[in-house]
């Protein structure tokens, strides 16, 4: 429990995977993975590196657009890395089946580039520039997927054309994790200059139960000689690593970095950071958190105080439109969401052959599973008119369950609440039937009038219950389950509307008044 004048970490409780950091004057941002939903690279903001408003997507859609019209959730936009340069902000990450890509722009909220390919190739991850002001050189290094390349464990190097467009050699390895007893895993590095080094803040260890390294060299190209900066030690903070270095105006160094804690995704911690004593041979290497291990409740940075806030859940959809805390698990297409003049989200009925399983449906509005127990509440009304037509709010990962509304073949609307298991491989198997093996797991009811309001309890461990209320009360349905990730992604809230294949619309349902509320 922090005090006044400290805070509490995690400062960011929800799946902000792989986060970078960077300072412009007195304002921090923050990007962070997003994989293969849709906008990409989200942008955070914040005065006091403790409370994060999120500003933004630098990424409209995933390119190529056919490959990402169907959800890859374990793909498109891995690890990037958040500098500024020139007077301009600068995006780069790595997309492990295409290559490294980048977008600028000259303000934080945009206009953004559209994505332009640095270097093409299969696995190539977890890029990061260097714009070198002591010599005017630019650099590039990046870490590599085995499961593309069959390479892993090893950091490569480029020199970078000034522009950021194109790499000026064919690179080569500097710093290679097998020749470095006990180091496995090495990826996501960070490239920085200080005190005449060159400096590589890289974890290690894989994401459950690895480490923070950094590595310093005279020479971009290396030799570097490495150390273990953060480790869990005797907390219960696994896996503390893969995060960005920043420095505040007055001086204090910072780190920010996740923990990999299941259904809830990568979740960031704030650590303090400071730099040893010069030692014989060179300078002093960073400290982060209590002298290698992370803090739960530390003193604020010395900033002005900023009142309490985080990236936003809850949502009215004024209009139709939805706030940037929402998602589309691919590419959205035209007409998914629907304009109007009142509140609420009116999403089309999408016929689709993968009705029946939510892991495959691309229309699917998606936000991040909050990390503090609470309540998750949405009202929803049916107006799709075709036998079949469903709606409801979902958790998503690789297993799943919904509840919501679907209309019978009678036409009449019913309260329905479905799951399904995990499957083996990647990808959810093919489907078995009209409704992909999904089994009922609470009562089936009529819903007068073709409304609900629908409700989740999700307490410690993601452990959630669904409830509704048809207008008599609320009720609980169904049993306890545990909220399951995706392969690299934390669980997932969705809203969603569907049909089965068939001619003609389908219809219509609306989502209003969409809440979470702490415990």
């Amino acid at each position: 429990m922090s005090t006044p004048g400290t805070y509490t970490n995690p400062v960011l409780d929800a799946d902000w995977s792989d986060p970078d950091v960077v300072r412009v004057g007195d304002d921090f941002y923050l990007t962070a993975s997003s994989f293969g939903r849709v906008p990409g690279l989200p942008l955070l903001h914040s005065r006091d590196l403790v409370h994060w408003t999120l500003v933004g997507h630098a990424l409209a859609r995933l390119e190529p657009e056919e490959e990402f019209a169907a959800p890859r959730h374990d793909r498109g936009v891995w690890a990037p890395s958040l500098r500024h340069h020139d007077d301009r902000f600068w995006i780069f990450w790595g997309d492990p089946d295409q290559g490294i890509f980048q977008v600028n722009a000259p303000d934080i909220r945009g206009p953004w580039t559209r994505p332009h390919l640095v270097k093409a190739g299969q696995g190539l991850i977890d890029p990061c520039p260097l714009w070198d002001e002591e010599t005017g050189g630019a650099y590039l290094v990046h870490a590599w997927a085995r499961s593309r390349s069959g390479v892993k464990n090893r950091l490569t190097g480029h020199r970078m054309h000034p522009d950021g467009t194109s790499l000026l050699d064919a690179g080569e390895v500097i710093v290679d994790g097998d020749r470095i007893p006990g180091w496995f895993t090495l990826e996501g590095p960070k490239l920085y200059r200080h005190d005449g080094w060159f400096w590589i803040l890289a974890p290690a260890g894989g994401v459950a139960t690895g480490w923070q390294g950094a590595f310093r060299s005279r020479g971009f190209f290396g030799p570097y000689e490495e150390r273990i900066v953060l480790e869990q030690g005797d907390t219960g903070v696994n896996g503390p690593h893969q995060g960005g270095w920043v420095r505040t105006a007055a001086g204090e160094d910072w780190f920010l970095h996740f923990q990999q804690r299941g259904a809830y995704g990568r979740v960031v911690h704030l650590q303090p950071m400071r730099w040893s004593e010069a030692e014989s041979g060179g300078g002093g290497w960073p400290v982060l958190g209590d002298e290698g291990v992370p803090v739960a409740v530390h003193r604020r940075p010395a900033l002005p105080p900023q009142p309490p806030a985080a990236p936003a859940t809850d949502d009215d959809f004024p209009g139709g439109r939805y706030g940037r805390q929402w998602q589309w698990t691919a590419n959205p297409g035209d007409g998914w969401a629907i304009r109007h003049s009142g509140d609420g989200l009116r999403l089309t009925c999408l016929r689709s052959a993968d009705a029946g399983d939510p892991r495959r449906l691309p229309n699917i509005l998606t936000q991040r599973l909050p990390g503090p127990p609470g309540t998750v509440e949405v009202e929803l009304r049916l107006d799709g008119t075709e036998p079949g037509a469903r709606a409801g709010l979902a958790v998503l990962g690789d297993a799943y369950a919904w509840i919501g509304l679907e209309r019978g073949a009678d036409g009449t609307v019913r309260l329905v609440h479905r799951f399904a298991e995990a499957v083996a491989g990647a990808a959810p198997a093919p489907a078995t039937g009209p409704w992909g093996g999904e089994r009922d797991a609470g009562a089936s009811c009529p819903a007068p009038g073709g409304r609900v309001r629908l409700r989740i309890e999700v307490g410690a461990g993601a452990r959630c219950r669904f409830g509704y209320d048809l207008g008599d009360g609320p009720r609980p349905s169904g049993p306890v389950f545990a909220a399951t990730p995706w392969r690299w992604v934390g669980a997932l809230l969705g809203l969603f509307a569907t049909a089965p294949r068939g001619p003609g619309p389908a219809g219509t349902a609306t989502f209003t008044r969409f809440r979470f509320t702490p415990r």
